[in-house]
């Protein structure tokens, strides 16, 4: 597994103002959504391509395109939503499926309790969108879902990661054979005693979409 903390002043500058707790809900996802478009800049340099040839105005020419099967965006639900719309800003023909996985407050562990993703991904990369690499629990099991069902390529996209999470996907991870990276924004001290990042931004799901009582 290979892990990149994306270094560029305006990923620093946004994740700044998304860790101070002044920061409202509406600014907080406007926020998000242009870190994600950042960060997706640097997780899509593996992106599949072919060759496409072209007029232009003077001459023909040979580019590139995206290569079919087009690749499948994955936000894990809740707060992975509040990072769809930066991503598919860079990507806008990738299609999208969904992954609802819910982390249990005292085992720590992740569970699946809805999904959207189709039977058979043979050939496919993913890029799953989840805020978050804290415990590890909920991304690892996530990937895991994913090659199952054949992914061959997965890029996970957070806006921040903690040493144990990342630990703990590299291990629970080791016996895949498949590329598998992270990309984030930034390399956080620890997690608490009560699994969340520190000094991190708080819940993100919260933060984004505010308390639902």
């Amino acid at each position: 597994m290979d892990t990149l903390v994306v270094d560029h002043p305006l990923v620093a500058h946004k994740l700044t103002a998304l860790r101070d707790e002044s920061t409202d809900s509406p600014t907080f996802r406007r926020l998000a959504d242009e870190l994600v478009t950042l960060l997706a800049y640097e997780a899509t340099r593996d992106v599949r391509v072919e060759p496409y040839g072209i007029t232009t105005p003077v001459s023909p020419t040979t580019g590139v395109r995206l290569a079919s099967p087009k690749p499948l965006v994955v936000p894990i639900l809740r707060a992975g939503l509040g990072m769809l719309d930066g991503m598919m800003r860079l990507l806008p023909t990738a299609e999208v499926g969904f992954l609802g996985m819910v982390r249990n407050e005292e085992t720590l562990q992740a569970s699946t309790y809805a999904e959207r993703l189709p039977d058979d991904l043979s050939g496919r990369q993913c890029y799953v969108l989840d805020p978050m690499l804290a415990t590890g629990g909920t991304l690892a099991a996530a990937i895991r879902f994913l090659v199952d069902r054949g992914a061959d390529h997965i890029t996970a996209i957070t806006l921040l990661a903690a040493p144990e999470g990342t630990a703990r996907l590299e291990s629970e991870l080791a016996d895949l054979t498949i590329p598998v990276r992270v990309v984030t924004a930034a390399m956080d001290e620890r997690l608490n005693e009560k699994g969340y990042i520190v000094p991190g931004l708080g819940d993100a799901g919260d933060r984004l979409y505010g308390v639902a009582h």
